[in-house]
């Protein structure tokens, strides 16, 4: 794969980060208690997950590394699976941190404040060609570009169920898109559009017998991560 630009991650990652910011922080106690899109987690465990995925930003982007890298924005995805031991692990911790909090709404109050910090820190990475995370080595646009599609697919599972939320932005949705057809291979069919595409790769939303015969042979492959 190509990659993607530093500045179009940047952008990206400034205004999917600024349209979750301006749902978060107006969820209410029973809406942050309600269960989200991702199964098994309430609205206030997945924005628990959020926030440690901003603290992960930060810590990476002051870990610049030599290279080369052995990830790209695609092929950081290919080994996830949300139903190995790590993930269930790390599932079950963040319910139960998330639970330790007395109100859910810290936790929307801390997400909201570490964001912030992490947009403005992602603006100083211009000149840090490599950075390190999760044992694997990127460039900092192609680390970038897995935060746009981590914050664009849980902004999905966040706002399901609730009437008048901001959608994820253009910019964001395009880097997940090309994230999802470089896992997939080819182009998405022609028949989704790229909000239907994202559901459905991610397994938000079940294939259909029609879906099945548009995708052929890699309709076995969806999801192509969840």
């Amino acid at each position: 794969m190509d990659g993607v630009r530093w500045s179009d991650a940047v952008e990206a990652f400034e205004l999917e980060y600024g349209a979750l910011d301006a749902v978060i922080p107006h969820l209410d106690h029973d809406q942050l208690l309600a269960p989200s899109a991702c199964l098994g987690w309430t609205r206030a465990d997945l924005i628990y997950h959020l926030l440690l995925d901003a603290q992960r930003a930060l810590v990476t982007f002051a870990s610049p590394a030599e290279g080369p890298p052995d990830k790209d924005f695609v092929s950081y995805w290919q080994d996830f699976t949300a139903s190995d031991d790590a993930s269930r692990a790390h599932a079950r911790f963040v319910r139960i941190s998330a639970a330790a909090h007395s109100d859910p709404r810290a936790i929307a109050a801390r997400w909201h404040e570490t964001a912030r910090a992490a947009v403005r820190s992602s603006r100083t990475t211009g000149e840090i060609t490599f950075v390190t995370t999760q044992s694997h080595v990127l460039t900092t646009a192609n680390f970038i570009a897995t935060l746009v599609v981590e914050a664009t697919v849980h902004h999905l599972d966040l706002i399901a169920g609730l009437k008048h939320r901001p959608s994820p932005v253009a910019p964001a949705l395009s880097i997940t898109v090309a994230t999802l057809e470089g896992l997939l291979g080819r182009a998405r069919p022609s028949r989704w559009d790229e909000l239907t595409f994202v559901l459905k790769a991610t397994g938000r939303q079940p294939l259909t017998e029609d879906d099945r015969a548009a995708l052929a042979e890699s309709a076995a492959r969806f999801p192509l991560f969840s």
